[in-house]
This record gives structure tokens, C-alpha cells and sequence, in this order.
């Protein structure tokens, strides 16, 4: 998913991706040590994706906490 979509979502949804993400990164961790995992790169890919949202829902929560409102909490 580009930047730019993540962008446009919002803090619960995101966090929500996060952990979706999470599972398939186990998923695909459990599958390549069993040898059944065909696209290697996407472990790398998944934890890039993990990484972008992080960051966003970081970049978020500190635009909200220096404007005084605080859109979600955890």
C-alpha cells in the first residue's frame, strides 16, 4: 500500500492494519521455516509496510498531542 493511502486513514485503522500485517509477517515466518513459502521478499516487503504505518500512526499522534486534541487513544 503506498504512503498516501495510509495517509488518509485514520489512527484506529491503521493500528488495525498494524496488527492484520503482524499476523501475516508470523504467517509468512511459519511458512518459510517449513520450506512452503515461494516469495521470500515478501517477508521483507511485509515488515516495510508494518514500518510506514508505524511511523504514521507515530507522526499522527504527535501532530495531535502539539495541537492540544487527542484523537485516540490507546
Amino acid at each position: 500500500m503506498k504512503t498516501v493511502e495510509l495517509r488518509k486513514k485514520d489512527i484506529k485503522e491503521l493500528r488495525k492494519s498494524v496488527l492484520d500485517h503482524t499476523k501475516k509477517l508470523s504467517d509468512l515466518r511459519f511458512k518459510f521455516s517449513a520450506n512452503q513459502l515461494k516469495n521470500v521478499k515478501e517477508i521483507h516487503n511485509t515488515k516495510k509496510e508494518i514500518a510506514k504505518m508505524l511511523t504514521i500512526i507515530k507522526e499522527l499522534s504527535a501532530s495531535a498531542k502539539s495541537s492540544g486534541e487527542i484523537k485516540d487513544k490507546k
